[in-house]
């Protein structure tokens, strides 16, 4: 029986979700062999520090992003990076008591913090086991290969990251697995067209653009309407699902500009556990660009309209995304409509970019990732 620890930290949903997929995914298809655990490797260490810490980080990306990019760039090098350094040291000492009693043979992190915790206890000598990190965006900041040395697998998003990472980081190539990043498994189950259709009222003659509008920081609401708003001008040839999220007042925004309107084609919703089906039968799906949720549109063949990146992170992998072909980035500056007008008339270029998104698409990426591991260990 071979015990497995999973870490991660809930800054951005991306973290908790590939933590949440692997376990998942573990435990239905090694239970016979295998133990699992997730644990919030902040949470664990500090509950206070790691609720103060969260917050911050959503406030700062919300309401002063500017901030937020220099802190994130800042944080590669130089003596942010070597605060960041010493607190996760720290930190580990303090961990060290959850594997003392668990006894993991195999750690696997989804956030830098817990790879720089384990990897500084595996150089202490204080802890016996494999180290594996799961990298979560479609571009390498320096915080996730702080103790580079002491991990034994790294898994990332694409193939261009992979490569980075070995002449960038000096890794050697056979640690490094272009697996993308994971997916939940309800993104592998069958779908049924005409049930999804039904349960949403929708028109089976019309395309379906998906918009996500709230997202987790209700980064850009303003700017957010606006390009809702655009997409509406289309509803002679596209049916609208905008969902809100979380955020109540990006929702009653969206509930005031269908009121405006008063077309059965648009569709508000707050929340829905059927984003995988949604996205099976969509044409577009409109986004910020967050790892998961482009891992979850690219597995999908969806062509992209990334609005409102949150600098740094999401900035990278919006470059990312256009550059690969996938992707339209629009940006604070771009004309709206324009933007908007010039694709939606472009079924070649739609076309082109789902043919695309099959190129880098990783619809595997779970299974894949634990075939690896515990094809090894078990």
């Amino acid at each position: 029986m071979k015990r497995i620890l999973i870490l991660y930290a809930k800054y951005g949903g991306g973290h908790l979700s590939a933590a949440n997929s692997i376990q998942t995914y573990i435990e239905d298809h090694y239970f016979f062999n295998s133990e699992v655990k997730s644990i919030d490797c902040v949470e664990y260490t500090h509950p206070i520090l790691s609720n103060l810490t969260t917050n911050a980080y959503k406030n700062m990306a919300k309401k002063t992003p500017r901030l937020w990019k220099k802190i994130y760039y800042g944080s590669k090098k130089g003596l942010l990076s070597d605060i960041s350094s010493k607190f996760n040291k720290q930190m580990a000492q303090k961990i060290h008591d959850l594997f003392r009693k668990y006894l993991p043979d195999l750690v696997i992190s989804t956030h830098p913090f817990a790879t720089q915790m384990t990897s500084y206890l595996i150089s202490k000598k204080h802890i016996d086991c494999e180290l594996a990190t799961v990298m979560t965006d479609f571009a390498p900041h320096d915080q996730w290969l702080v103790g580079k040395e002491n991990c034994k697998y790294f898994f990332v998003s694409n193939d261009k990251m992979r490569q980075t990472l070995i002449d960038s980081y000096n890794i050697p190539p056979e640690k490094v697995f272009a697996t993308g990043i994971p997916l939940a498994n309800t993104f592998s189950y069958p779908f049924y067209d005409d049930e999804t259709y039904n349960n949403y009222r929708l028109n089976k003659d019309k395309e379906i653009i998906l918009f996500f509008g709230g997202g987790e920081f209700g980064l850009g609401q303003k700017r957010t309407v606006q390009v809702l708003q655009s997409l509406t001008n289309h509803l002679d040839k596209y049916q609208i699902i905008a969902i809100s999220g979380k955020n109540k007042k990006m929702n009653d925004e969206f509930l005031k500009l269908y009121e405006k309107i008063q077309n059965p084609d648009l569709h508000i919703l707050k929340y829905t556990n059927d984003v995988p089906d949604l996205m099976h039968i969509s044409s577009l799906v409109v986004t910020k660009p967050g790892g998961l949720t482009s891992s979850e549109s690219l597995a999908s063949n969806l062509p992209m309209l990334i609005t409102s990146p949150i600098p740094g992170q999401e900035e990278e992998n919006a470059e990312f995304l256009e550059n690969s072909g996938v992707a339209v980035w629009l940006k604070n500056d771009d004309n709206i409509d324009e933007v908007i007008s010039d694709l939606l008339n472009n079924k070649d270029k739609l076309q082109e970019m789902k043919e695309k998104s099959k190129l880098i698409a990783k619809p595997n990426s779970t299974m894949d990732i634990c075939q690896i591991l515990l094809g090894k260990i078990c």
